[in-house]
């Protein structure tokens, strides 16, 4: 039962859901987030900085509607305001966050002098290699002068403490071990040996080529992932967020334990138009949480309850995050091919979290709203139906085939039109400035990180350590699966199988591993650069080794330590992180499966090639019984309460059930057929009491 110190009593609660307070979601959001967490500024520094912030926006705003700039130009603009910003605003170390500064000579509107010179070094150093003519350019690539050396060898160390001030020390350190490795090749061991490069064929590699700090990563942040975010803002700013949840509430919320279905429902609908884990814990988390209390969770289950569903916004299409439109780029796929094969695995994750509330609510005995607490849907339609004209707009250009940043662009202008027009939540040009001062605020973190990543990846590149860490993994991974082979029956596995298998759980988990230190952006194109390889060497379609990575990446924010959703959270809830952490993880056990089904049935996908429908049926179908099994088991109760054999029967069913095998899917069905038989006749007891659905 629910521990009576855990929650506030539910008599006469009120569980309506109330207008979004945006100061105090912006509030949750500086607190929680590290990379939107600013230091006290000046008057002076904060006009500024905050006029610097809308610029970058407009600039993106603009070159998105009409035309971008020649490659590096506009990638060398956007580094360039992003990293004089970072040290503008992100304080040297964490006792930074205090007071606003007083000026003085030393300090110039309130910024230590060493953080203006950081930052022009920062401009003049990103700006040096756009403003050099392309033919000039192409023959100083592999014959760097001086002065491109020590720009270079600058910009790298500005990257670095700019990456440490806004996101902490592990991706910083990471970049560093990658330079160092292709520095001192001749002296690594094995298989990792490599002829070792200067520093400054290093630095030539790094910031003269698109292979490194211009590359990839830069660029689909600059082109792609700035407009999404800013789109984001000002679709929750003109209220669809609020009409979300009000949907949500009368989808979900009239059933058992309703507050935290409505929370799923929401967090799925808020997900489309915002890609950040924490971003959507704290805007939908701030009205399901309290309300889940009140009805009788305990406050870590729905701070985790929030968290969980909130990661989903990473994984639901149209805007994924940053990850559909890097897919993009490393895939050279349409946008719709991405989108389309995210619905499915999108789906099962929220599926996944819901069976596990559901059961929980059960066994608990909470009920629903009331009809009085709901809201008026008719009404909220009504009202509010105009918001959701721009992301409407938006996932129609991007099906006609648009490109996606034409999409935002489209998109923006028409959540700018509805907040002038609509008198429910009008807008005003000071609105219009604090959305576009926002927007760009979420982009600096995230900026640094792709640029820093660069480095990574021009590493790679450079050395070909890629193709060695694969070698190495799958040579591994194949040892595992020649011992396992003697122990383990022929029929349940094959030896080609079992490589696949163990390649991906050792995969899985240093995805894992490496997402508790960096943000899921810089996370996944480190591991589709390393790790997806491995996967494409045992026949694995690039697509599939994609989400792979990109799924096991995004746990991080739920996993401990360092689960960033998780323990906004649990802030939230006045819980406890840490056990608010596991119990977000053990919630998000469906987004753990799933990427092991479609990776050996990857039909699930939609999109592979060789899809039938035969295929993805039983898969889906394996999938859903298998996490349903897989939740009753961990929640306690299916029909009724499970006994400690039942809850072992039922998890080991569920491993068969998601295996998209027929044999293993029928052998599954017939372990959990005695299980579901006892609950039916224990729930037909009586005595047994019942709370209705």
């Amino acid at each position: 039962m629910v521990d009576k110190n855990e929650r506030a009593a539910p008599a006469g609660g009120d569980f309506r859901l109330d207008e979004l307070d945006e100061a105090k979601v912006r509030e949750l959001e500086e607190k929680f987030d590290p990379e939107i967490r600013f230091r006290p500024l000046a008057p002076g520094a904060g006009y500024l900085v905050g006029g610097l912030l809308v610029v970058l926006s407009l600039f993106h705003y603009y070159t998105a509607g009409f035309g971008l700039l020649q490659e590096t130009m506009h990638r060398g603009i956007h580094l360039s305001f992003v990293l004089g910003l970072v040290f503008l605003v992100f304080p040297v170390t964490r006792r930074g966050y205090t007071q606003p500064a007083r000026a003085s000579w030393l300090r110039p509107l309130g910024i230590g002098l060493p953080d203006w010179i950081l930052a022009t070094v920062a401009v003049v150093a990103v700006m040096h290699i756009p403003l050099i003519p392309l033919d000039d350019l192409a023959f100083r690539v592999g014959n760097p002068t001086t002065l491109d050396v020590v720009l270079g060898g600058l910009l790298i160390l500005a990257l670095l403490e700019a990456t440490r001030r806004s996101l902490g020390v592990p991706l910083p350190i990471i970049a560093l071990l990658f330079m160092g490795y292709a520095i001192w090749g001749p002296y690594m061991p094995g298989i990792l040996v490599h002829p070792g490069a200067s520093f400054s064929q290093l630095v030539d590699h790094l910031y003269l080529t698109t292979q490194g700090i211009y590359g990839v990563a830069l660029g689909v942040v600059a082109t792609y992932v700035f407009h999404f975010v800013l789109f984001g803002v000002f679709a929750t700013r003109i209220g669809l967020g609020q009409l979300f949840l009000d949907c949500a509430a009368w989808i979900a919320g009239r059933y058992a334990g309703g507050p935290a279905k409505v929370s799923i429902f929401g967090s799925a609908l808020f997900g489309m138009i915002s890609g950040s884990s924490v971003a959507n814990t704290v805007t939908v988390g701030s009205l399901t949480i309290p309300a889940m209390i009140r009805l009788g969770y305990k406050r870590h289950f729905a701070a985790a309850v929030e968290a969980t569903a909130s990661t989903g916004g990473q994984i639901t299409p149209p805007i994924m995050g940053a990850a559909a439109f890097l897919m993009i780029e490393f895939l050279n796929l349409p946008y719709t091919t991405i989108i389309l094969a995210a619905i499915v695995p999108a789906f099962m994750h929220f599926f996944g979290v819901f069976i596990q509330v559901h059961f929980e609510a059960k066994r608990n005995g909470l009920r629903g709203l009331k009809p009085e607490e709901m809201p008026d849907v008719k009404a909220a339609l009504k009202r509010d139906w105009p918001t959701a004209i721009p992301l409407v707009v938006l996932i129609a250009i991007l099906l006609m085939g648009y490109t996606p940043y034409l999409a935002a662009f489209w998109g923006i202008t028409l959540c700018i039109a509805v907040g002038l027009l609509n008198p429910r939540n009008r807008m005003s040009l000071t609105d219009i400035a604090e959305g576009l001062r926002d927007g760009a605020k979420y982009a600096l973190a995230v900026g640094a990180a792709a640029a820093t990543v660069g480095i990574v990846v021009g590493v790679v590149t450079l050395t070909g350590v890629g193709f060695k860490v694969s070698f190495i993994v799958t040579s591994t991974a194949s040892a595992m699966a020649s011992w396992a082979s003697t122990v383990l029956p022929a029929y349940l596995a094959s030896p080609q199988g079992l490589t696949l298998l163990f390649t991906l759980i050792m995969t899985g988990a240093v995805c894992i591993l490496m997402g508790c230190g960096i943000p899921t952006t810089a996370n996944y194109i480190i591991m589709a650069t390393i790790a997806a390889p491995a996967l494409g060497l045992l026949g694995v379609e690039p697509i599939v080794a994609h989400f792979f990575v990109f799924y096991y990446g995004v746990l991080a924010d739920i996993t401990p330590p360092v689960a960033l959703a998780a323990y906004a959270a649990a802030g939230m809830a006045n819980a406890d992180p840490f056990r608010t952490g596991n119990t977000a993880f053990r919630l998000g056990l469906g987004k753990v499966l799933v990427p092991f089904v479609f990776v050996f049935s990857p039909s699930l996908l939609l999109v592979t090639k060789g899809f039938n429908w035969p295929d993805f049926f039983l898969a889906f179908a394996g999938c859903a019984i298998g996490i349903t099994c897989l939740g009753a088991s961990i929640a306690g109760w299916m029909l009724t309460t499970l006994r400690a054999w039942e809850r072992l029967v039922l998890a080991v069913a569920a491993m068969l059930l998601v295996a998209p095998e027929l044999y293993s899917s029928l052998l599954g069905l017939v372990m959990i057929a005695p299980v579901l038989l006892v609950q039916w006749r224990r729930s037909s007891e009586p005595l047994t009491a019942r709370e209705p659905a």
